[in-house]
């Protein structure tokens, strides 16, 4: 490749999506520290496409995303991302300021139907009294997804450099120097999409962090022959102490729903989450546990309002931010890589995610 006019550090999901839309129109090359691309947060995500999910500053990305990942462009899948599931959020009696509030604040912007949990849940320990379903809730093949926006960047003449981690970068003749392991690289702009390294990337490049901060979540594949169905929703506390979700017949994954801050590593799950784990789930239904088959744990990387970040740093205008996006980067992939694509050429985005106010997500905010 020639001079790239755009660098993107990282290659999970972030990095892929972006730069399958970028690659549309300008020479972009990925780095990608690890031998292999979405290795950390994106490889170990438990991902759904759940509207809900993560707050109200990211709904609107969501919302838009669904329709791009249920009926993809063919020359971008063949086929949909997304498979049905449906969510039943559950509580006690204690948590039912919690279901108000969810009705609530959703309420008019995602179908939300108040329901009796038991006749949904077979099993379900009485005291868990309190439901509401959303039925538009999605699996998501994840890897496929990953992999989709890798081929589409690829298409398009991106270039993917792998265990190739930037050491340093300088701003310099309108552009960057960008130091790594095999040599020195000049571009135009760079993207920080590198998830729970995010800052410190920006810090190698001379840009202030925005305390973009790491949490571990914890997450293991328990076999339940009495489970009654692979069909049955996700299932997810309304005091976020856990959620699950089948992963074929007899088997489901869980997790206590832990954000335990981390360091940026290759996240390890401990024992006493995956305990507590199993505990929290028990406390739930009558199905016995027969075995731990897997466990491990991931990054989820939120910014200080645990909204994401797009846009150009105020201070650094060659320095593009892309990351923050909790747990819920892979159900937004498609709205926030459009969205972040129109931002970085400045111009009007297109009619997909034209709706969505993208300040919202400026990295202005923490300046």
């Amino acid at each position: 490749m020639k001079r790239p006019d755009i660098v993107i550090v990282g290659g999970g999901i972030a990095g892929a999506s972006l730069g399958a839309v970028l690659a549309e129109r300008a020479r972009v090359l990925l780095l990608e520290m690890e031998p292999s691309a979405g290795y950390h947060a994106t490889g170990r995500a438990v991902s759904f496409w759940e509207e809900t999910y993560g707050g109200l500053a990211v709904q609107p990305l969501t919302t838009a995303s669904g329709p791009m990942l249920a009926a993809p462009d063919p020359a971008f899948s063949e086929r949909a991302f997304l498979s049905p599931r449906r969510t039943l959020h559950i509580g006690r009696a204690g948590d039912a300021a919690a279901r108000d509030r969810l009705l609530a604040e959703f309420g008019g912007k995602v179908a939300l139907h108040p329901v009796d949990p038991a006749g949904l849940v077979p099993g379900l320990r009485a005291d868990w009294t309190l439901g509401v379903l959303e039925p538009g809730v999605c699996d998501i093949d994840v890897a496929a997804l990953h992999q989709a926006w890798l081929r589409r960047f690829r298409r398009l003449g991106g270039e993917i450099r792998l265990g190739t981690p930037l050491r340093r970068a300088e701003a310099r003749d309108g552009g960057w120097r960008i130091e790594t392991d095999g040599g020195a690289i000049d571009c135009g702009l760079i993207v920080n999409a590198a998830g729970a390294w995010a800052d410190d990337v920006a810090k190698a490049c001379g840009v202030a962090p925005l305390g973009i901060a790491p949490f571990r979540r914890t997450v293991v594949q328990l076999r339940v022959p009495a489970m009654p169905s692979a069909a049955l929703p996700l299932v997810m506390d309304l005091a976020s102490q856990f959620y699950f979700k089948p992963e074929g017949e007899g088997r489901i994954w869980l997790t206590p729903h832990d954000e335990v801050p981390s360091p940026p590593c290759d996240a390890a799950p401990e024992e006493l989450a995956v305990a507590e784990a199993i505990a929290r789930f028990e406390a739930v239904v009558d199905w016995p546990v027969a075995a731990v088959e897997r466990k491990w744990a991931g990054l989820r990387s939120f910014s200080r309002d645990r909204a994401p970040v797009y846009g150009f740093d105020p201070a650094v205008p060659g320095f593009f931010w892309f990351a923050g996006q909790g747990g819920f980067g892979i159900q937004t992939s498609p709205a926030a890589a459009l969205l972040a694509g129109s931002l970085l050429r400045r111009e009007a985005p297109p009619h997909a995610v034209a709706g969505i106010d993208a300040s919202t997500y400026s990295p202005a905010r923490f300046r």
